[in-house]
């Protein structure tokens, strides 16, 4: 058995990490001088090399230690005659690491990494931070996190400690630099997935609390008197006379605070990745990468600064099957990912069979959809997908979220479709690989906004229409970037932009719409934009403030209404079109496209179109129906010259496409529905990929199928 024992009184030293609010004590291991010695020697050849996908990489993640028998040897014959390209280990599995305090334990782990690299399967390993041992709880039960209003986390579940608290810290760099001295030097491992699915989960802890102080006075320069005005903190009599003073998130009510505060959260957690992923470059090879799994809650992460030290930033996505696979989640997500990575990227995690913590919801893919979904990922630029998981649980709270081996670990249908696709990968897959994409069309998301609107609703659910902005697009065969807006502000390489409610927003952003648009862009905005500056507070102008000369109207009223039909429009549409919130638009230099059909509301215009210096803006002042937006999209995108699918294809034939390393055009054409479709050929000059034959003039689709045409 490989183990070391470490005592907390080690040679130790405090290093002030990135941020600079707080200092974390860490060990520094005896054997680091031999470690980097032996990397050295190996990684010569290496030093100038950079990881590099040559092919798409097909796998699952596995957990070998979560089996009731000895499976190794048949699991990996088993993933060899499936095709098996990789697999991520050890994310959770801290409380095998480091069973005791101090006590490390890596035999186990070597055994599963010797037996796939002589397989030639490859390995991403993760760090196992997000899942603390039950020792560490029970010795330090302050590293837990606790809650708003006297909540608190309790041991038995994953991710439940304070991710700031500084024996946290500790242990956690203290088993990342054990595993990195061990592991580093594996010829298995290609890269290493820092910590799990990060969010804030409401940590509230008093420590936690003081870094949101700190980071509050960086933010106002230490000016009390700034912060009050900004905030409002007059209403009420809540000012803040002295920083001591300062109240937790408890009891807060002004929208000014808890932006500020999620924009805390968000800090937060790019910092704690960004100390993560300071520790393992300084062990990792260069022909190694670092990467971290998120989810596709894109409004609780600050993906640019979270990003910006890896190389492939991954992301897990579930979506819907069956009757409603329709490949909307995957190309969200995916064109949010490719934007902030400014490249390719991972599927670290997508749904097998069915999923979920109850069995509920056991709903698994029909023939031919887990195939299908593969390429939609590829065609957003994802160079990686692996399921959750390889063999699905017989214990544990995931026991019905089923990997690609149901709990008879036996060969089944969904297993005989991945090893039929990871046979086409293998063949193909060279051309499909780091796909780029040049997208004429950018969706602006702002998390700022998100937050802001659920302080105060406008409607009685949960509603950013981020997504439902970017299937408008993607129903229509309209691709788009969606970019971080309140971090990112460069929109030169696009003709076209489509803003969700932009509720909040500096000066300096709206400034860049206004001048998009007057430069020649076309830009698509919907209510509610332009109405509070960065810190949550409404402008003191008639709305849309700095945007009023753009959109060529104002406003002072608005309502929320009952769903209605509008009158006689431009849109061809009839029957409920708008509902739940309507502003009253005055147009100036606007020209109306759409009015509610109601005697009193209907006296206003709630869309309307207005040319501007060389582009034209189209607002949306009411929350319209998909239809709807789907038609004024399209108009603004005729208007913007980017429809470039021909023969008006849209859902459900979609189609999704880039650039490979040969140069050539890469066209994916999917059928996301259960019977066969004949369509005209767009692309009747290109090479099918699966066939290999020229495109015809037509091309034949079955159910949930998809074609790739090269040209």
């Amino acid at each position: 058995m490989n183990t070391t024992k470490t005592a907390l009184s080690a040679t130790q030293h405090s290093t002030s990490r990135r941020y600079g609010i707080f200092k974390t004590t860490t060990v520094k291991p005896d054997r680091l001088k031999a470690a980097a010695l032996c990397l050295c020697i190996f990684a010569v050849g290496n030093l100038s090399a950079q990881y590099r996908f040559d092919n798409i990489l097909y796998g699952a993640a596995y957990y070998h230690e979560y089996m009731p028998t000895e499976r190794l040897d048949e699991d990996i014959r088993m993933m060899k005659a499936a095709d098996v390209s990789v697999v991520r280990v050890g994310e959770s599995t801290w409380s095998l690491f480091e069973p005791q305090e101090g006590v490390f334990e890596f035999a186990w782990m070597d055994k599963i990494l010797d037996k796939m690299h002589a397989a030639g399967i490859r390995v991403i390993l993760g760090t196992p931070t997000y899942s603390i041992p039950a020792w560490m709880a029970h010795k330090y039960p302050e590293v837990l996190a606790e809650h708003v209003k006297g909540g608190r986390e309790y041991y038995g579940i994953r991710q439940n400690m304070d991710i700031t608290n500084e024996k946290y810290r500790f242990f956690s760099e203290r088993i990342l630099r054990k595993m990195m001295e061990h592991f580093a030097h594996h010829p298995a491992i290609i890269g290493y997935q820092v910590d799990n699915e990060v969010e804030a989960r409401g940590i509230n802890n008093e420590g936690y609390f003081k870094g949101f102080v700190e980071f509050v006075k960086k933010r106002f320069n230490d000016d009390l008197k700034a912060l009050n005005r900004e905030w409002g903190l007059n209403y009420w009599g809540m000012n803040i006379n002295t920083w001591e003073e300062f109240y937790p998130r408890d009891g807060v009510t002004n929208p000014s605070y808890k932006l500020e505060w999620e924009r805390y959260n968000r800090f937060r957690l790019a910092e704690f990745l960004n100390w993560q992923v300071d520790i393992v470059n300084e062990y990792r090879r260069k022909d190694q990468f670092v990467t971290h799994c998120f989810m596709p809650s894109f409004h609780n992460i600050d993906q640019v600064e979270s990003f910006r030290q890896m190389q492939y930033p991954a992301i897990n996505v579930y979506h819907d099957v069956e009757d409603r696979q329709d490949g909307r989640w995957i190309a969200y997500a995916g064109d949010y990912m490719r934007t902030v990575a400014k490249g390719n990227y991972l599927i670290t995690e997508t749904n097998a069979q069915a999923q979920g913590w109850d069995s509920k919801n056991q709903k698994p893919p029909y023939d031919g959809q887990l195939r299908q979904n593969v390429y939609a990922h590829l065609a957003s630029g994802a160079n990686m997908v692996e399921y959750w998981h390889w063999h699905t649980l017989h214990y544990g709270q995931e026991t019905y979220w089923r990997g690609i081996l149901g709990q008879d670990l036996q060969p089944n249908r969904v297993y005989r479709e991945f090893s039929a696709t990871a046979k086409e990968l293998k063949r193909i897959g060279a051309k499909l690989v780091n796909l780029k994409k040049e997208n004429q069309v950018a969706v602006l998301f702002s998390h700022d906004s998100y937050h802001a609107l659920n302080f105060m609703p406008y409607t009685n659910w949960d509603k950013y229409p981020s997504y439902i902005v970017h299937s408008a697009l993607y129903n229509q065969n309209i691709e788009a970037d969606i970019i971080p807006c309140d971090k990112w502000t460069d929109f030169g390489k696009y003709k076209m932009l489509v803003i969700p409610p932009l509720y909040v927003a500096a000066d300096s952003l709206l400034e860049k719409i206004d001048e998009f648009v007057k430069n020649g862009g076309i830009a698509v905005m919907m209510f509610k934009s332009g109405y509070t500056n960065e810190h949550n507070a409404v402008r003191a102008t008639l709305a849309p403030s700095i945007l009023r000369k753009a959109c060529g109207f104002y406003y002072q009223e608005y309502a929320n209404i009952p769903i209605l039909p509008l009158k006689d429009n431009d849109f061809g549409l009839n029957g409920n079109q708008v509902g739940e919130w309507y502003e009253f638009l005055i147009p100036e230099t606007a020209t109306p496209l759409a009015f509610a059909d109601h005697k009193f509301f209907g006296k206003w215009a709630c869309i309307t179109e207005n040319a501007y210096g060389k582009g034209n803006l189209y607002y949306i002042g009411a929350y319209p129906s998909q239809k709807l937006l789907e038609k004024i999209i399209l108009r603004a995108a005729a208007k913007a010259n980017v429809v470039a699918t021909p023969n008006n294809l849209a859902f459900p034939i979609i189609v999704r496409s880039g650039k490979n390393d040969f140069g050539k055009t890469l066209h994916y054409i999917f059928n996301f529905s259960d019977e066969e479709k004949t369509i005209p050929n767009p692309f009747s000059a290109g090479k099918e990929l699966f066939s290999g034959d020229k495109a015809g003039n037509e091309i034949t689709l079955g159910a949930w199928d998809v074609k790739i045409v090269e040209k």
